[in-house]
């Protein structure tokens, strides 16, 4: 054990002892920790101070400096309110706070409105649980000039997070993130007013659900033909989260009539008890839903994340087997038909454009440049798809915009992934297909054969601790080095794109400048045979991610699975290049 470490984590707790700031409860436990005989609890709780990031808090809940509790969250808050008096000088502020299922969400969200009305900041507080997107979507419709949504995502039971957001409903952008990182960490526990204003707090819900909700359905390409497959079998799980409300009442909005929920998971549970982890991504979370689904028949299964931001689509495919889409397939399929079916309905002017991040499939770019409707390209990150229309208001119409990590965004009063609006949209498409005698696995089929196969891989190099952090800045350094890969599964490297030096290379050694809003410690290949390979590191997790697209011969709906098997022994090989 690091006795230097040691001392200052003790150090660290004595002052907690000390503080006359913190509740007896925290006290006892920073005591139990102290007088342990094992002392990795309390090196793990006080080594670090949990940091305020660009997108705010994320951390495993308990007592510490390196957990989420009312004290850190406290402690950003006061920053952060800080930094939001000094942005709007001249009136007074309002912000919007929320929070998702999570446990000790209430508790956390509560403390937030409190010290920003202690800090003279009109706060709308939602009564109970809401999904992101609604939080996002009430900042705008207020008119407050930021807001706090306490969420982790789909993170594991043990977590909580804390999202701040800024006047245009999105995540905070530069130079935001900056100026209120600077205020929350010149901020020290002594300095939080924890005592409200409580004339300043305003409780909204339902009426706030009401406004969502119609805006929601502007995100509706045909009504017709929701009309005529009203009775579309849908089966939704929650996975215990926000979405247990508002999801099935925005699909009975839009006329969807024949609903069903897993009555299991439609249970507000911040311990996620019949998930091993509340992350549509993971297939496990679908196993429910795809049980009731086999129960009832269902055409589809649809599930939402804890803060019902991302959505996970279950269809069956062509031996009527349940067949689990993945996030860029979705992304896909959305972009297909928003372009499609607005252009067969006369609803594209010209001026559209649609978004995507760089790691997502380029095959979106395909269906974008076939159809002559714009496809621009940001960072990882709603807030970057934010940006862009934000940037693009008045001038050009956003009409959709995703990721491949299962979140979609099909209209402009939001501007955060909205798995509400994107689930009614992908029954709407489950609709149009079975109204032309199709599932939407067959849709998928058909997308592929109009514009190529391709599979797409994430490899996760996972490196722990300090070794690992400096294994993973290393092997960055190779990459843009001499171990920069010339072929990559056989296929000769024709451009190389870094978006740290914002630059883009092809084979013969000419530079291009990348035109992007800020730098980025990303690295991308592009082959000749149209396999791309994106490196990224994680900035709050010890990994490396590796994402890789590689394409493959499909003539026909039967040959899918030898596509899948061809693409996938080319990503292997592109691994071994890499040596991953």
């Amino acid at each position: 054990m690091d006795q230097e470490l040691l001392k200052q984590c003790e150090a660290k707790a004595q002052e907690w002892l000390a503080s006359s700031v913190y509740d007896a409860e925290t006290k006892a436990e920073v005591k139990a920790m102290l007088e342990a005989e094992d002392k990795t609890a309390l090196i793990d709780a006080f080594y670090q101070s949990l940091e305020f990031g660009t997108g705010g808090l994320r951390g495993i809940m308990g007592v510490g400096t390196n957990r989420m509790n009312i004290y850190i969250v406290g402690q950003a808050t006061q920053g952060f309110a800080n930094y939001i008096n000094k942005a709007f000088p001249n009136s007074q502020p309002s912000v919007v706070v929320g929070h998702d299922c999570r446990n000790h969400g209430r508790q956390f969200a509560e403390t937030v409105a409190n010290i920003f009305s202690a800090n003279g900041i009109k706060v709308y507080l939602f009564e109970s649980l809401r999904p992101t997107p609604e939080i996002s979507f009430a900042i705008r419709q207020l008119g407050a000039q930021a807001g706090v949504n306490v969420t982790a995502s789909h993170n594991p039971k043990e977590y909580n997070g804390y999202k701040a957001y800024w006047e245009d409903g999105a995540q905070v952008l530069a130079p935001h993130d900056k100026g209120i990182i600077d205020e929350v960490n010149a901020v020290k526990i002594e300095d939080v007013k924890f005592e409200p204003n409580k004339d300043l707090i305003q409780i909204i819900g339902g009426e706030m659900d009401w406004d969502y909700l119609q805006a929601v359905k502007e995100a509706m390409v045909d009504q017709d033909v929701i009309n005529r497959q009203k009775d579309l079998n849908i089966v939704y799980t929650p996975l215990h989260g926000t979405g247990r409300v508002i999801i099935p009442e925005a699909l009975r909005s839009w006329g969807f009539q024949n609903i069903h929920v897993v009555p299991e998971q439609m249970v507000i549970d911040g311990n996620f008890p019949t998930v091993v982890s509340p992350n549509p991504e993971n297939s496990e979370a679908m196993t429910l839903g795809m049980k009731l689904g086999t129960k009832l028949n269902a055409d589809l299964v649809i599930a939402s994340d804890p803060d019902a931001d991302r959505l996970a689509i279950v269809c069956r495919n062509s031996k009527g087997e349940w067949e689990i889409l993945n996030g860029n397939q979705t992304c896909m399929m959305f972009a297909w038909y928003i372009i499609a079916n607005k252009k067969k309905l006369g609803q594209l002017k010209g001026n559209e454009f649609l978004v995507k991040t760089i790691v997502t499939t380029e095959l979106i770019k395909k269906i974008a440049d076939k159809n002559e409707v714009e496809m621009m390209d940001c960072y990882t990150g709603f807030k970057w798809i934010a940006a862009l229309i934000r940037e693009n208001e008045g001038i050009k119409k956003y009409i959709g915009g995703g990721e491949e990590s299962f979140g979609f965004l099909p209209f402009d009063k939001v501007r955060d992934k909205d798995s509400p609006a994107s689930i009614c949209l992908i029954c709407e498409i489950a609709a149009w297909a079975k109204d032309n005698g199709k599932t939407l696995y067959d849709l998928l089929m058909d997308i592929y054969l109009e514009y190529g196969f391709t599979l797409n891989n994430t490899v996760n190099v996972v490196r722990p601790g300090k070794t690992g952090a400096d294994e993973i800045k290393q092997m960055m350094i190779d990459f843009r080095g001499d171990k920069a890969p010339k072929t990559l599964g056989g296929s000769k490297v024709i451009c190389t794109k870094d978006y740290q030096a914002l630059t883009a290379t092809d084979a013969e050694g000419k530079v291009e400048k990348l035109d992007m809003p800020a730098t980025s410690n990303v690295l991308q290949w592009f082959t000749e045979d149209g396999t791309k390979v994106s490196v990224r590191p994680s900035g709050t997790e010890p990994k490396i991610k590796f994402y890789i697209e590689a394409p493959a011969e499909m003539g026909c709906p039967k040959c899918y699975t030898s596509a899948c098997e061809e693409a996938m022994s080319k990503v292997k090989a592109v691994c071994a290049d890499l040596h991953i």
